[in-house]
Order: structure tokens, then sequence, then C-alpha cells
């Protein structure tokens, strides 16, 4: 578990906020999009960056949350070797969450299907998933100065 994500999180109160929760939810996801095989997962994530342009409203999104909950709960996978088919369950199921906005959860299971799509074997090494914290951490802080700023009139950045 990414513990200085979970600290941030929990500092931040992000389930007070769940438009930053599924805005951080969506861009670890996004990092994960390539490894996404079930076309309805992809089209539930694309309906997430409408919501986030303010194209859907919050009892839509929660409908989609649970359908895309539905999908990546029967995402058979693959039984290839490489490791693809696991890695695209995770990512289903980072979607999900996403959408839900829990974004602890989100995070993990983007981090897992990175980790494991690059190396299956390297999910049981906790430094295979520094990049990824390191990475997480970065963008949730990026997330939270733009929305101060744009709170003080600030130019988004």
């Amino acid at each position: 578990m990414n513990l200085v994500l979970k600290k941030l999180l929990d500092d931040l109160n992000i389930d007070a906020k769940p438009e930053l929760a599924i805005r951080f939810s969506i861009a670890c996801v996004d990092r994960v999009l390539p490894l996404l095989t079930d076309p309805q997962i992809i089209h539930c994530l694309e309906t997430g960056h409408r919501y986030l342009d303010n194209c859907y409203d919050e009892d839509a999104l929660q409908a989609l949350a649970v359908k895309a909950a539905g999908l990546a709960a029967s995402h058979a996978g693959n039984h290839g070797i490489d490791g693809s088919g696991q890695a695209a369950v995770s990512a289903s199921h980072a979607v999900a969450l996403a959408l839900a906005g829990r974004a602890l959860d989100a995070a993990e299971y983007a981090a897992y299907a990175r980790v494991y799509a690059y190396a299956s074997y390297a999910v049981t090494e906790p430094d295979a998933f520094t990049s990824e914290y390191d990475w997480q951490v970065k963008e949730l802080n990026r997330l939270v100065a733009k929305r101060q700023a744009n709170r003080h009139g600030s130019p988004p950045g």
C-alpha cells in the first residue's frame, strides 16, 4: 500500500471532496488505459472523463460505477503466460473504483496493474511499486495545487 498517498488522502479528507477523488482516480486509471481490453469498461472510463467536464451528473456517475463494477467482476482476463489478462482485470477494477470515488483503492489497483503488466513476479516486490507510488503522490499534489489556485483566482496550470 502507498502509505504516503494514504496519509495525504486522509489529511485532505478526500471523502469530502468527491470531485477531487474522482479526478485523481481517473488520472491513475489513465496510466493503465492500454491494459484495458473490454470496450465497455473503456466506454465507462470515457464517460467518467465527460463527468469531469460537467457533462454528467452524480446519479449518472453512480450508475456508471455500478455498471463498471459488474463488468470488472465478470472480466475473465486470459490465460496467457505474460500476465496481461490479470493486469487487464486489475485495470478494470481500477476504473470501477475510480468512478465510485474510491481514490486509494483505485490508485492501488492501477499501480498493481502497471506492475503486473511489466512483470507478474514483481508484484511481490515492494520496490517495484516505488515509481508508480511516487507518481501518484506527485499527481495528487499537482491536482490539489491546481484546485487551490483555481479557487483563489489564479490561472489554471
